[in-house]
């Protein structure tokens, strides 16, 4: 069972940059896609981006392009969420999750294992 642990959330300033982390345990990290999703309250979870286990291939989700960057550290069993340039409408509860496939095939909520519980991200004007 794996557990996933968000962290780096907080208050920024619009223009400014966060990097947010997600640490994994009780389970072999590197065999699994990680990806970053948001949510707003009374809207859906939105998919934000999405690594490759094993090769780097990355997608982030075309409004975010950019401005956001995922990566990860599979010694470290960690997965990193890099934003730049932040706008208010960033403003989230971000979650990280981890599944099996490729970049193309874990677009949605459903694609995905384990989530994590999730850190709040809030941008002021």
């Amino acid at each position: 069972q794996a557990q996933l642990v968000e962290s780096g959330g907080g208050l920024v300033q619009a223009g400014g940059s966060l990097r947010l982390s997600c640490a994994a345990s009780g389970t072999t990290f590197s065999r699994y896609a990680m990806g970053w999703f948001r949510q707003v309250p009374g809207k859906e979870r939105e998919f934000v981006a999405v690594i490759a286990c094993c090769d780097g291939t990355t997608s982030v989700a075309d409004s975010l392009k950019g401005r956001f960057t995922i990566s990860r550290d599979n010694a470290k069993n960690t997965v990193y969420l890099q934003m730049n340039s932040m706008k208010p409408k960033d403003t989230a509860v971000y979650y990280c999750a981890a599944g099996y496939g490729t970049v193309q095939g874990l677009g949605y909520v459903d694609d995905y294992d384990y989530w994590g519980q999730g850190t709040q991200v809030t941008v002021s004007s």
